[in-house]
């Protein structure tokens, strides 16, 4: 029997109370639609501005379900560890302890990642050591990650979680897979001579017993997509940040293979399979090796005779070493051998499968094929990463439709989520039927009113979904102004413009520094910083010469500096004051016209009869520029400017479709008005 709760309104007071803040009517909207959303069972989705706390709106609603409906399990899912450490250091320990009295019992929480972020036991004690194939002839390199393998050995012995995240200063990648392993490597705490103390198992069990589990986007994939339950038995899931769901989506769901995969399965073998079997694996990756080296890099509508053959020769190879493995692993109780069988085993089946995969995608014509393959040759910096097939869906909406929002209830959060004024863009992208919504501004109209629902009643098959825009707290017609600079020649492939420099140290020098630089490309940003350091007087840091995290944080102490950098800073960055009153974008981020993927899922939208450059390449770049732009804005007492370097913004006829989907700024193209703004908000003296 349901167990009888205050109402929401009473909750949401208790908790904000609690923690130390002020509600707000978007708050307050936006926690009654999710409770709404949940005793209906109707999927919710949610634009909820900077400021809104929306974290607070769905964590009450979801704990007075999960307690209201006992053994009833809500997962929260995110993008970002980022957000995951806000909620469980932060926000569920102090949402926790306001509302115990209430509802009768402290609500329990767990946080629960992929297998591969835990440290394993049986690996650290020495089983199946994985050899670092990338470091294999660079002695600096192995030596640097023999350290750090040294180093996780003795956090080994004193960590209570096993959790990577908690390992202060990180480590290498390589480093981390001498010590963990992924699920389909595990051999099982059951057959695991450190079962009982497994981190990761701990984990899952401490998430059996939670009111709320709060996960990240790939693990909540993995969980739906792949018949791989990892996740406690739920009926309701909040995915916040869901602006970033269906790229987390197609990652997971996407497959690669490389000569040097096949080569490195075949010598995780050791002696373990027939030494004809794994020199016919290592033969078959160098022929592979060849076949790429000779095939243009790119997305491959034609698969060559050559490279067919070669992915051939690796599957059928592959497969019969993991046939020969299996037919003696039986009955071995040698955990060690067990191990080293099983990490084969998985290397062999994952290059095996990837082959057939890539294979498989030419069964159908072009027009027709569900999945893009292309070949991702590596430059620059990276030249000792080898030639990679990588496999991927073309959409990953079927999926989503039928694994994540039929079997439960979804609410989906972020502060942006409607594309042109519309959530239709990023519901079509997730397999939700467009049930006729009207737009963002009636939407905020009635949102007071009525809660804001909005749309007709959907098809009653599970996909029935309801969106809400709850606004943000933010007076943006006072706070920030859009400055689009019209006056600048359009942006071309040969890098940043002479004028657009100008325009940009102009820019930095009236708002005395306080810029962030957001940039289409890491070429662009280190051209930037190299023209524009020693002319503008402020330190400059570009992304790329420390972590990102620590740059970050160097620009929000020094009130004057400059930040430059690229995709990574577009989202997460939270730099609220006077460090940051200057964003400046140097072009509309499209992505770019040979990205395979991108390229790819244009021609489909195109041979359906749709918009391919609207439905992608603007969805895309509208999506990226709302979050860019979102970086200027992180209180209600913040204020800036934010400059778009292209002038296409204004001119060109999608300009539209992108300014409906950023918040509602004072925009300007006078760079003088812009200039006299940056120059006021430099004088002011700062507030204490």
């Amino acid at each position: 029997m349901p167990t009888e709760l205050p109402e929401i309104d009473v909750l949401l007071k208790a908790a904000v109370s609690g923690i130390g803040g002020a509600q707000r009517p978007g708050q307050v909207a936006m926690a009654e639609a999710v409770l709404r959303a949940i005793q209906a069972r109707r999927h919710l989705a949610v634009q909820a501005g900077t400021g809104t706390g929306k974290s607070l709106a769905y964590l009450v609603p979801a704990v007075r379900h999960a307690l209201a409906e006992q053994g009833h399990t809500v997962v929260i899912s995110t993008a970002t560890i980022a957000l995951q450490r806000q909620l469980i250091e932060r926000d569920l320990p102090r949402l926790s302890a306001a509302l115990t009295d209430l509802v009768g019992r402290e609500p329990v929480f767990a946080i629960l990642k992929g297998r591969r972020n835990y440290l394993c036991l049986n690996k650290v004690h020495g089983s199946a050591q994985d050899e670092p194939a990338d470091s294999l002839f660079d002695a600096r390199s192995v030596s640097a990650i023999g350290r750090q393998v040294t180093r996780l050995h003795e956090w080994a012995a004193t960590t209570g979680s096993g959790d990577r995240d908690e390992l202060v200063p990180g480590v290498d990648d390589r480093a981390w897979r001498q010590v963990s392993v992924n699920a389909r490597e595990c051999i099982g705490a059951a057959k695991c001579p450190f079962g009982s103390q497994c981190f990761a198992e701990q984990a899952r069990e401490a998430a059996g017993e939670a009111d709320l589990v709060v996960t990240n986007h790939a693990l909540l994939a993995i969980d739906a997509l792949e018949n791989n339950i990892v996740l406690p038995e739920h009926d309701v899931v909040v995915i916040d940040e869901a602006h970033d769901l269906v790229d987390r989506v197609t990652s997971v769901a996407s497959g690669e293979l490389s000569a040097a995969a096949a080569d490195a399965a075949a010598r995780r073998c050791g002696r373990l399979a027939a030494e004809e079997l794994t020199g016919r694996l290592r033969a078959a990756a160098e022929g592979l090796e060849l076949a790429l080296a000779d095939t243009p890099a790119g997305r491959l509508d034609v698969l060559s005779e050559q490279v067919e053959e070669a992915l051939t020769v690796v599957r059928d190879a592959a497969a019969a070493c993991a046939a020969d493995l299996r037919s003696q692993s039986g009955g071995d109780d040698d955990a060690e051998r067990l191990t080293a069988t099983r990490v084969a085993t998985v290397a062999l089946d994952e290059v095996a499968e990837n082959a057939t995969r890539i294979i498989a995608a030419y069964a159908e014509q072009i027009a027709a094929r569900p999945e893009v393959v292309w070949l991702d040759r590596p430059a620059g910096e990276e030249p000792s990463r080898p030639d990679t097939l990588r496999v991927a869906p073309l959409q990953v909406g079927t999926l989503l439709a039928e694994r994540l929002f039929k079997p439960r209830t979804v609410v989906l959060t972020s502060a942006t989520l409607t594309l042109g004024g519309s959530f239709e863009p990023l519901a079509r992208q997730w397999g939700l039927p467009q049930p006729g919504m009207p737009d963002r501004a009636a939407q905020a109209a009635t949102s007071a009113e009525d809660g804001g629902d909005a749309g007709a009643d959907g098809p009653a098959d599970g996909l029935d979904w309801t969106g809400l825009d709850v606004g943000s707290p933010f007076d943006h017609r006072r706070s920030a102004i859009l400055y689009i600079a019209r006056q600048l020649p359009p942006p071309g492939r040969d890098g940043l413009s002479e004028a657009c420099l100008t325009e940009l140290r102009e820019l930095i020098e009236a708002s005395g520094g306080r810029t962030l630089g957001l940039f289409s490309s890491m070429r662009a940003a280190r051209q930037a910083a190299d023209a524009l350091r020693g002319e503008i007087g402020v330190p400059l840091l570009c992304q790329g010469e420390d972590s990102t995290g620590l740059l970050v944080s160097k620009f929000a102490a020094d009130e004057v500096s400059c930040l430059f950098g690229t995709l990574s800073l577009w989202q997460g960055v939270d730099v609220p004051g006077r460090s940051l009153q200057l964003v400046a974008i140097d072009r509309i981020p499209f992505p770019r016209p040979d990205d395979p993927l991108a390229s790819a899922r244009q021609r489909a939208v195109a041979a359906r009869g749709g918009n391919g450059f609207m439905a992608v390449a603007a969805s895309q770049a509208a999506l990226l520029l709302a979050q860019g732009t979102g970086r200027l804005l992180r209180t209600v007492d913040d204020r800036g400017v934010i400059a778009i370097l292209d002038p296409r913004l204004a001119t060109a006829r999608y300009g539209g479709f992108l300014r409906a989907s950023l918040p509602p700024y004072w925009s300007t193209y006078d760079p003088q008005v812009v200039r006299s703004a940056l120059r006021r908000l430099a004088a002011e003296p700062a507030t204490t």
